[in-house]
Order: C-alpha cells, then sequence, then structure tokens
C-alpha cells in the first residue's frame, strides 16, 4: 500500500499538539512537512532509478538485434557473440532470458528504432556514461563477424547522432573500440597483436600526445567506465561486468604506454 502524503505532517501535528500544545502542532506539521518531502524525493529517485536501468537494457539488446538483422541476415557468428556478450555481462537467466527476447524483438521489419532511441534518451540522455557505454556494447554486435559491414556502420552512425554524438566523435570512439578489443583477455577477442599503436589509440591520444594529456585521457576513460559511477547513472548491475573488462582493457593500454614513456 502506497504512503499517502501528508502522513508525515499528520503524525508530527498530533504529537506536537499532545506534546506541546498549539505552538507544537506547528512545530510537529513543519517536521512532518520535511520528511514528507524527503520520502518523496526518495521515491522520485527510486523510480527514475528503475526507470533508467529498465531502459538501458531494453534499449541495448533490441539495438543489438537490429544492428545484427541490419546487413539482411543474423549470423551464427553473430548470434554466438552475442551470447557471449551475454555471458560476459554476468546477466541472471532471468535478464538472459528477458535479453534474447529483447534481441529478437529488434531484429523483426515492423521494430522502431526512433521511438527506441527517443525512449532512452528521455531516460538515460542526461547521463553521458551510459550513452557512451551503449555504443560500445552495440560496437561489440556489430564487429561479431569480423567485419563491420556498410549497412551496419551507416545505422551505428545514426543511432550516435540520435544520442548526441558528432561524426567525429564517433569514429574516434570507434578507433578507440578497436584498439581496446586489443587488449581484452575475453575469449574471441583480438588479443594477438597489442602494438604501442594499438595502446595510444585505445586511450584515444595521439603518440605526440604529452605526459600530462596522455595521463588525463587515460584517468578520463577510467572514470567514464568505472563500475560504481555506471550503477549510480543507472546500469543494471548484472551488466556491469562489461564496464569493468573495459577499465582492465584501458589499464592495460595504458601500461604500455607508461613503460615506454618510461613514466
Amino acid at each position: 500500500m502506497q504512503r499517502p502524503p501528508w502522513l508525515g505532517k499528520l503524525i508530527g501535528g498530533v504529537i506536537g499538539l499532545l506534546a506541546a500544545g498549539p505552538f507544537g502542532a506547528i512545530a510537529g506539521l513543519l517536521i512532518g512537512h520535511v520528511v514528507d518531502s524527503v520520502h518523496r524525493v526518495k521515491r522520485f529517485v527510486g523510480g527514475t532509478m528503475k526507470a533508467v536501468q529498465s531502459t538501458f537494457f531494453e534499449t541495448t539488446f533490441t539495438l543489438m538485434g537490429h544492428i545484427a538483422k541490419s546487413d539482411g541476415r543474423i549470423s551464427e557468428r553473430e548470434i554466438a557473440v552475442t551470447e557471449q556478450l551475454m555471458a560476459r555481462m554476468g546477466l541472471s537467466a532471468e535478464h538472459r532470458q528477458e535479453a534474447i527476447a529483447l534481441f529478437k524483438r529488434g531484429a523483426q521489419p515492423e521494430f522502431d528504432t526512433e521511438a527506441q532511441i527517443t525512449r532512452f534518451m528521455t531516460q538515460c540522455g542526461a547521463h553521458p556514461s551510459l550513452r557512451q557505454m551503449l555504443l560500445m556494447l552495440l560496437f561489440s554486435t556489430a564487429a561479431a563477424d569480423g567485419t563491420m559491414a556498410p549497412t551496419e556502420h551507416a545505422l551505428l552512425r545514426l543511432i550516435a547522432a540520435r544520442i548526441g554524438f558528432s561524426d567525429a566523435a564517433f569514429e574516434q570512439m570507434l578507433r578507440m573500440f578497436s584498439a581496446q578489443e586489443h587488449f581484452s583477455d575475453a575469449p574471441g577477442a583480438a588479443s594477438a597483436s597489442r602494438s604501442l599503436a594499438d595502446a595510444y589509440a585505445a586511450l584515444g591520444v595521439a603518440e605526440s600526445a604529452s605526459d600530462t594529456e596522455v595521463k588525463k585521457a587515460w584517468r578520463r576513460l577510467m572514470s567514464q567506465y568505472h563500475p560504481d559511477k555506471l550503477i549510480a547513472e543507472g546500469m543494471p548491475e548484472d551488466m556491469v561486468k562489461m564496464a569493468t573488462e573495459r577499465t582492465q582493457e584501458i589499464q592495460s593500454a595504458w601500461e604500455q604506454v607508461r613503460k615506454a614513456r618510461g613514466l
């Protein structure tokens, strides 16, 4: 049963009246008003957080399905990699079944991409880290079969623009994603080559960048993908494992750059 919004004022007023008469009742009403206000804020924040978590989850997997189908068919490789992603995320059994259903829904011809993105921006648009994490997860799907088809690239560019990233920012993020994958220890990841050039690209800086600039880029990325920050912004807790892996990749790239520079 939902708590009445005036309950705090009622209780505070009655207690104040019994304890100190009319003046006590006024004081009790004021205290009760504060209690009611705090309760309303908690209810609002809690409700908003659940909406953000639900929308992020829904958007991630419907758009994964939509991207996988955008080149005409969903390959066995794309299905396998999507299942690997679910395992890497650490989804609960219930969330895994829900994710599969959402993936299939996004692959349907009638799926409304624009409506889904609008819903995402309404609930999650104020959180830059969630917007960036969404794109990184979608990159994983598009690159699942080893190459990114032109239709997938075009769709990702469109999604990126709709969630607030310029073409230049999109291409930069895609380069960073590709380079960071070289530092991944996850099954199937491209970890055979870990050149110094890849390390700089993973951090999003040029090899000519100063030590200060490189450190700043590394710290910014570690902050963006920090699991605690993503959970606080509304990322479902059983999806955070992917963010943890991303910070490990960034850290590995930084260590290679740091050693090369003697820092």
